[in-house]
C-alpha cells in the first residue's frame, strides 16, 4: 500500500478536444501503428530471406526499421489507452521510462545513418579496401554501439530527473518527450550543459560525420565516371533523405520546449504527430522505393503472377 501511495501521476494535456474525438484518434492511430508494422517488417523479412541483401548496407536499414518498429512501439500502446480512457494521465516513473526510450531511440536513428554514411564512402571510394574494412566484425560492432551508446547516455538525464521535485503534474504533449523538464521547479545550469553534451554526441557528431562523408563520395563521384555516379546517387540518396526528414522532426522537438508558448494547442499536436507517424512510415517507404534490390523483391512478392511485367517497369 505505501508504495502506491507514493506514485506520481502526470495529467496528458496534448490532445485536442479528446472527449469529441476520441474513437477517430484511436481509428487513425491504430491503423498507423499496423501500417507501421507492416511496412518495416515486411522490408525487414525480404532482407532476412534473400541471400543477396547480407550485405552491410541493407543489414544497417533493417537495423533502422526495426529502430522504427521499437520506436513506435513505445509510443503507440500507450496512446491507445489514452484514447480509450477517461482520464489520460501516466506515472512519473513510466513517462521517464518513455522519455528514455524516445531519445535512446532517436540517437540510435542517427548513428545507424552514420554508419550507413560510412559503409557507403568505403563502398564508393575505396571499393578494394571494401571486403575488408566491412567485414562481419565491423558491422556487428556498429550496430551494438549504435544502440548501446544512446542507451547509456540518455540514461543518465532520466535517472537524475528521477528525484527532481515536481511543480507541475499536467503534460503538454501526448507522450513524454523533453516536455517532461516543464513539470520541474527548476532547471539548473549543469543540467542543461549534461543534455547539450548528450545532444553533441548522439546528433550533432553523427549529422557532422554523415555531411562528411558525403561530401567526400560526392567529391570523389564527380571526378569518377558516370557508373560511379549513378552508383552514389542510386545508394545515398535514400540515405540523405532519411537525415533530413528525421533532422527537422528532432529540431522541432529540440526547440518546442523553448516556443511551447508561441504555438497554440493544435498546432504543437500537429508538429508532434509528424515525430510518432511521419517518420516511421516515410523510412520504408523511401527504402521500399528508391533502393532497386528491396525494390525488385517487393515486386516479386506482391505481384508474383505478373512478376516479368513488373521488372520490366524498371528499365
Amino acid at each position: 500500500m505505501d508504495s502506491q501511495v507514493n506514485i506520481t501521476y502526470i495529467t496528458v494535456d496534448g490532445y485536442v478536444e479528446m472527449h469529441k474525438y476520441r474513437f477517430l484518434y484511436f481509428v487513425i492511430f491504430f491503423s498507423a501503428y499496423i501500417l507501421i508494422i507492416c511496412s518495416n517488417s515486411t522490408i525487414v523479412y525480404l532482407i532476412w530471406i534473400h541471400q543477396n541483401l547480407h550485405e552491410p548496407m541493407y543489414i544497417f536499414i533493417a537495423a533502422l526499421l526495426i529502430n522504427s518498429v521499437v520506436f513506435s512501439t513505445a509510443i503507440y500502446p500507450k496512446l491507445f489507452i489514452d484514447f480509450l480512457s477517461e482520464k489520460q494521465i501516466i506515472s512519473y516513473s513510466a513517462c521517464l521510462f518513455q522519455f528514455h526510450v524516445f531519445y535512446s531511440l532517436a540517437g540510435s536513428e542517427f548513428l545507424l545513418l552514420a554508419a550507413m554514411s560510412y559503409d557507403r564512402y568505403v563502398s564508393i571510394c575505396k571499393p578494394l579496401q571494401y571486403p575488408t574494412i566491412m567485414k562481419k566484425t565491423t558491422v556487428s560492432i556498429f550496430l551494438v554501439l549504435a544502440w548501446l551508446v544512446p542507451a547509456v547516455e540518455c540514461a543518465v538525464p532520466a535517472v537524475l530527473n528521477a528525484n527532481k521535485k515536481l511543480c507541475s503534474f499536467i503534460l503538454k504533449g501526448i507522450f513524454c518527450n523533453n516536455t517532461v523538464y516543464k513539470l520541474h521547479c527548476v532547471i539548473s545550469e549543469s543540467q542543461v550543459i549534461r543534455d547539450m553534451i548528450i545532444l553533441l554526441n548522439v546528433v550533432l557528431l553523427p549529422i557532422l560525420f554523415i555531411l562528411f562523408s558525403y561530401t567526400r563520395i560526392l567529391i570523389i563521384s564527380y571526378r569518377s565516371s558516370g557508373e560511379v555516379r549513378r552508383k552514389a546517387a542510386q545508394t545515398c540518396l535514400p540515405h540523405l533523405i532519411v537525415l533530413i526528414n528525421f533532422s527537422c522532426l528532432v529540431f522541432f522537438d529540440v526547440i518546442v520546449i523553448r516556443l511551447e508558448s508561441y504555438f497554440p494547442k493544435p498546432v504543437r499536436l500537429i508538429m508532434t504527430l509528424q515525430v510518432v507517424l511521419y517518420n516511421p512510415l516515410f523510412n520504408p517507404i523511401i527504402y521500399g522505393l528508391k533502393m532497386k534490390e528491396i525494390s525488385k523483391h517487393l515486386k516479386k512478392l506482391f505481384c508474383p503472377a505478373k512478376m516479368n511485367q513488373c521488372l520490366n517497369t524498371d528499365k
